[in-house]
């Protein structure tokens, strides 16, 4: 499965729209992401997940129910070009068929699946591979925004059969009832809710030949360039983490790739992005993780990272994170 290393600001702006009341925290929100309240208004800004993650832990600091309030407010409308191809599907089925065609698109942190069980069709999310702390929060905002788009594609609430969660019933399950108006199961084997399957033969009130098939081709097209940018920005990234103790600096990671440097820096910009910020997200990723690890002192997880100093990298990671590597190990 092809996870989205790129991303809109479109959950970034609902989580600021959620404490839309409270500016003052806007601030806070976006600490250590690297994102400005100036970007907010430009449509065509991409970000990293680990933009959009650390965003994600901020919020969640201040509000634990977040991730269902994010869902309940994720139309299907949020899943762009895909979103309006589904809409126009002509069954219910046949939408579910396609958003599952194009994980890409759909740009999820699971791997989502429908099976039928009987008379039951289940939706699940599975397969997470991110930040550990913010799991639950992403399932609660994957599994309430999927159940929303349903309505959407529908015209109408799905009326649905049960949920399962895999984890711990948190303190404000009352929540959930908001999402899923069916009895709730926690510490269960899986992340899913469920559904009548003949709901998956009804046809779509929104449903039109014409407008599906371009917008099918326009999700064909999509999908083979984002494939193409995401498959090259691995590469990118995995040539710089084999290389973060010595990184070998723009021209020379551009002769590794076979292209002038001109060349790398256009394609880097084309994906939202520049060297020294690929950089800095993968020296952030690789000091969080040494810094859980407590026989690395700072000084050897600087040197690891490449920096000549131990006070430049501490200067980095205050920029990053927001907090100093020493507090940040606290």
């Amino acid at each position: 499965m092809l996870h989205a290393h790129l991303t809109t600001l479109h959950v970034v702006s609902l989580i600021l729209e959620a404490f839309a009341a409270q500016p003052e925290l806007t601030e806070q929100l976006l600490a250590g992401s690297g994102i400005a309240a100036a970007d907010l208004g430009c449509v065509d800004t991409r970000i990293t997940r680990t933009q959009e993650l650390q965003v994600c832990a901020n919020a969640l600091h201040l509000r634990s129910d977040l991730g269902l309030e994010l869902g309940r407010r994720m139309h299907v409308s949020a899943y762009g070009m895909v979103g309006y191809a589904a809409l126009s599907s002509a069954t219910f089925g046949d939408a579910w068929q396609l958003l599952l065609h194009y994980p890409a698109l759909l740009g999820t942190y699971f791997k989502m699946d429908l099976q039928i069980e009987g008379e039951l069709a289940w939706v699940s999310a599975s397969d997470y591979q991110h930040a550990p702390a913010l799991q639950v929060f992403n399932l609660e905002m994957c599994l309430a925004s999927l159940k929303l788009t349903c309505d959407d594609l529908l015209g109408r609430p799905l009326e649905l059969s049960g949920a399962q969660f895999s984890y711990a019933e948190p303190a404000y399950s009352n929540r959930y009832l908001l999402s899923f108006t069916c009895p709730l199961q926690f510490n269960a084997p899986r992340n899913a809710f469920a559904f009548p399957a003949d709901w998956l033969q009804r046809r779509l009130p929104l449903a039109d030949p014409v407008t599906h098939n371009e917008m099918l081709a326009r999700c064909r097209k999509q999908n083979a360039e984002f494939t193409t940018r995401q498959t090259w920005l691995s590469r990118v990234r995995q040539l710089l983490a084999e290389q973060l103790s010595a990184p070998p600096g723009l021209e020379l990671l551009a002769q590794q790739l076979h292209c002038s440097p001109r060349t790398l820096r256009r394609h880097l910009q084309e994906l939202g992005t520049h060297y020294q910020e690929l950089l800095d997200e993968l020296r952030f990723e690789q000091a969080k993780n040494l810094l859980s690890q407590e026989d690395w002192p700072i000084c050897r997880i600087a040197e690891h990272l490449g920096f000549s100093e131990t006070a430049s990298f501490r200067h980095a990671f205050q920029r990053w994170s927001g907090v100093p590597p020493s507090r940040f190990r606290a």
